[in-house]
């Protein structure tokens, strides 16, 4: 299976899935980021398809249509991604149903969207973590195919959470998409 990630920010996540041995084809962003500074160091073709807005005026179809015909002529088969910053469409869902991945910093269903880290500690929680799941057209909904609990600890701020919740997304994800590429299955209904 062809792996592709898509990122919006550092790349950290990216590394991570590379340093574990990924193969992976293709990077695409949204907007210019250091992602793309790590893809073309390590030599990975990288695109980036960049928003034209981040206001009310922007046309997530025809954007995603975009990142999907980029993903379809490459012959992409699997998509992580990796802290990417724009929500996509039905027709992503449609091309690559069961085959996109994403992590969210929280154990879900809980604390679910832009904000679980926050959201964790303004609830009090004792426990958090994080999720990797399918990613379908209802934000931080799809299956899960994996989860890692992180305690809260007394001193935790959200910066300290959200740091001890990375070093645990950049083990998981990894080993999940390497059972995903693996197994070479669309995921939809099934378990990793």
């Amino acid at each position: 299976m062809r792996l592709a990630v898509l990122a919006s920010g550092t790349g950290s996540i990216l590394e991570a899935i590379v340093d574990a041995g990924l193969p992976v084809h293709l990077v695409v962003t949204d907007r210019p980021c250091r992602a793309v500074d790590l893809a073309e160091s390590l030599g990975i073709p990288v695109m980036v398809v960049e928003r034209d807005s981040f206001g009310d005026d922007f046309n997530r179809e025809a954007y995603t249509l975009g990142l999907v015909k980029v993903l379809t002529d490459a012959e992409i088969d699997l998509v992580a991604m990796a802290g990417f910053g724009t929500i996509l469409a039905q027709p992503a869902y449609d091309r690559f149903a069961g085959r996109i991945l994403n992590t969210h910093p929280a154990l879900l269903p809980a604390f679910p969207g832009w904000h679980g880290v926050a959201d964790a500690m303004a609830h009090g929680v004792k426990v958090t973590g994080c999720t990797v799941h399918i990613a379908t057209l209802e934000v931080d909904s799809g299956p899960i195919l994996a989860q890692e609990a992180v305690p809260v600890l007394p001193d935790d701020d959200e910066e300290s959470l959200h740091e001890r919740i990375k070093e645990v997304e950049r083990r998981i994800y990894p080993e999940t998409i390497r059972t995903v590429l693996e197994s070479g299955k669309i995921l939809i209904g099934e378990s990793a």
